[in-house]
């Protein structure tokens, strides 16, 4: 049965927001309840359920409620499965309403503690043209039945939700997408940087034990170490990356996000490590600043160093939180290296507003280093 016009501008202007509000939330299980919830308030409705049907489309695997209290819920026990008249809307998809629920033929009864409900309105939603649930109401607050308004409310509701239910499918599918190619690209890293590391480092001990008599033993062993404990904060790193999807946990996932962020400013990823209790040490007044000093320098790489490479160490130790960022790029004249310009002015004023220091230099060998350090303690 089409369901009417809806020619109340009232009426139509309480369907598009509420269309507008679940189209503005693609998270599904809340998405859900938001369905419940306004069919509730455009009807006034005393109780309203969704039922989610299952892959056959045959019974509820989801029965999701507004109105009752918790205590009441438990005291009914298990969820409906689709039997008596929330059954005839699954094998009939189309929408029924009843003044008196009980007095359908299909009606099957509630269970024990279930409060009394008299009248009734169900409607199906569909997704692509598939029933993907029901939504009912039932006692409709200050009279006696729900009216053909009402089901034409609910009815152009229903549409909108089939919509919004689609596109949290979609988003969710996007973000697992997402998820795949970011983990994807992890473990290339892993392989590219930390195997082949590895594989140098146990060249590189095979020529010691080789010749152990060899000078300069002491030296090329502690070379070697180095390039030990690098390679363990690449795995940390890129453990950390992999178990942090989709969450916030702190100074690591702000600094590798917005890493990500600043990736097209200069052509190329800017790794990163980190060392000692970044997430539990760092306050959010040190963070905030950090953030913003790790910007600064990566922009300025991109706009000015003609860099190939970068990397940012943050670290946590002995009260101070040290980061250093590094790039392979043109470097800078010596007479710039302690002032300002290229928006170094304000890396040095966020240092010595949190009582810290900054630094940049020029090695012999080219590139750029950057150290800003402050107290961790405000």
């Amino acid at each position: 049965m089409p369901y009417r016009s809806i020619d109340d501008p009232v009426k139509l202007r309480r369907v598009l927001e509420a269309a507008l509000l679940l189209e503005a939330d693609l998270n599904l299980p809340t998405l859900l309840r938001h369905i419940v919830d306004e069919a509730c308030s455009m009807t006034n409705a005393r109780y309203g359920a969704l039922g989610v049907l299952n892959d056959d489309g045959t019974a509820l695997s989801e029965f999701i409620t507004v109105g009752l209290e918790p205590d009441e819920e438990g005291r009914i026990g298990d969820r409906p499965t689709g039997r008596g008249v929330l059954g005839l809307l699954i094998s009939e998809p189309k929408p029924k309403r009843l003044a008196l629920l009980s007095s359908d033929p299909a009606s099957f009864g509630f269970p024990p503690n279930h409060p009394p409900m008299t009248s009734f309105l169900g409607v199906p939603i569909k997704v692509r043209d598939e029933v993907y649930g029901n939504l009912y109401l039932t006692d409709k607050i200050g009279w006696s039945e729900f009216t053909s308004d009402d089901e034409s409310l609910i009815g152009a509701l229903a549409v909108a939700a089939g919509i919004a239910i689609e596109n949290a499918r979609l988003h969710s599918r996007v973000q697992e997408a997402a998820v795949y190619e970011e983990r994807d690209r992890l473990a290339r890293d892993l392989h590219d940087t930390v195997i082949q590391r590895l594989f140098a480092i146990g060249l590189s001990l095979q020529s010691l034990a080789g010749n152990p008599s060899a000078s300069g033993i002491s030296d090329r062993l502690k070379g070697t170490i180095s390039d030990v404990d690098e390679t363990i904060r690449q795995v940390r790193t890129s453990i950390f990356e992999l178990g942090s999807e989709g969450l916030n946990r702190g100074v690591r996932d702000n600094v590798l996000t917005l890493l990500k962020e600043l990736k097209p400013v200069v052509g190329f990823g800017v790794s990163a490590s980190f060392e000692g209790p970044v997430d539990t040490a760092v306050p959010d007044v040190v963070c905030e600043h950090l953030l913003a000093t790790i910007r600064e320098a990566i922009t300025n790489i991109g706009r000015h160093a003609q860099a190939t490479k970068a990397t940012v160490t943050v670290g946590v130790s002995d009260g101070q939180c040290r980061l250093r960022v590094m790039d392979d790029g043109r470097g800078m004249a010596h007479s710039q290296s302690g002032t300002g310009g290229l928006g170094l002015g304000n890396l040095r004023r966020r240092a010595e507003k949190l009582h810290g220091t900054f630094a940049i230099e020029s090695p012999e060998e080219g590139g750029t280093i950057l150290t800003w350090q402050v107290p961790v303690t405000q």
